[in-house]
């Protein structure tokens, strides 16, 4: 049984948990910044990395009241090394190590897709988890299709090739002219649209593509159907749905092909796109149980890094105090 203090700060949030044998969340802090990048239409670098500064330390403090345990009381300390932003990733990692040389603790750097894959072992389907499993990682920055065979084994099966998918959320949810981020205003905004209205792209020939994604295309799709319109004509609601409808049917395909071909017991969907309504939806019809996260561990934060952690600590990975940020650093192999 481990207790480990973990932190993200690989974009825009600022977060902190204590985590309890890898399954059992004491505290999860998160301090947003949606509402400060919302006036840029995207998350804006130095102003993340100054932001995480300015509330790094409360965060953490705030984690160890609500887990009502003191720094002795912890096993390690857990940070997320990459990939993300440099700068944001800095000022985690630079914390974790303080904390980690002056309270006499190991240091664990985590993956921050290896984080997203372990947040489902914070809920209640923990114990039914079986390998090998399928793990679609979909977000912001990532969109990642992993099988794992066991706890710490990775087959890289295929990734974003441009654009990730919550990348192309907030792109088209600017053309529309609706708010940041854009992933939750387009799944609002397509509730009373028409998925039909426009047939736009599917990146989905498992020749060219194999398990990769590509959106860069349908992205541009979009763009050239809202050039026809005066924007206050614009049909937001259609063109959501109609540009929703064609993002989850490439995830829900190349995922359905790599499920049968692999054999595996489930397929866990993670990441701040797995809380897409229309997502879900289309998921729920593969022949094998399809698990997701609740909400606030879909999106950010930091229990999920000491769920992965723990692992980490079960096996003697440990990082030296001269662990540095990784802004790409690759999820492969095995530990």
């Amino acid at each position: 049984m481990s207790r480990i203090l973990a932190i993200e700060t690989s974009c825009d949030e600022t977060a902190a948990a204590v985590v309890e044998g890898g399954t059992r969340i004491l505290s999860n802090v998160i301090a947003s910044q949606t509402d400060l990048h919302a006036q840029y239409g995207g998350v804006f670098p130095e102003v993340a990395s100054r932001k995480h500064i300015e509330v790094i330390y409360a965060v953490v403090h705030q984690a160890m009241q609500q887990a009502h345990i003191g720094f002795e009381d912890l096993d390690a300390i857990a940070v997320t090394e990459g990939p993300g932003l440099v700068g944001s990733l800095l000022v985690g990692v630079n914390v974790a190590k303080g904390l980690a040389l002056g309270r006499g603790k190991p240091l664990i750097g985590v993956n921050h897709i290896e984080g997203h894959i372990y947040s489902l072992w914070l809920t209640e389907a923990a114990a039914e988890i079986e390998f090998p499993l399928l793990t679609l990682v979909v977000s912001g920055g990532h969109t990642e299709l992993y099988l794992m065979r066991d706890h710490g084994q990775y087959e890289h099966l295929g990734g974003t090739l441009d654009d990730a998918a919550g990348e192309a959320f907030d792109k088209v949810g600017r053309l529309l002219g609706l708010p940041f981020p854009g992933g939750p205003a387009i799944d609002k905004a397509a509730t009373d649209g028409n998925p039909t209205a426009y047939d736009f792209p599917r990146a989905v020939m498992e020749q060219e593509y194999g398990y990769d994604f590509s959106f860069s295309g349908l992205k541009t799709a979009v763009m050239r159907v809202t050039r026809r319109f005066q924007p206050e004509r614009l049909p937001v609601n259609d063109l959501a749905a109609s540009f929703q409808a064609a993002v989850v049917d490439v995830l829900v395909t190349k995922t359905a092909q790599a499920a049968a071909a692999h054999e595996v017991t489930a397929v866990h969907l993670t990441g701040g796109v797995s809380a897409n309504r229309g997502l879900r939806q289309a998921m729920s019809a593969l022949p094998v149980p399809v698990r997701y996260p609740p909400p606030i561990l879909c999106t950010d934060n930091a229990a999920m890094i000491g769920a992965a952690a723990h692992w980490h600590w079960l096996n003697g990975r440990f990082s030296p105090l001269s662990l540095d940020v990784t802004p790409n650093l690759a999820l492969l192999g095995s530990y």
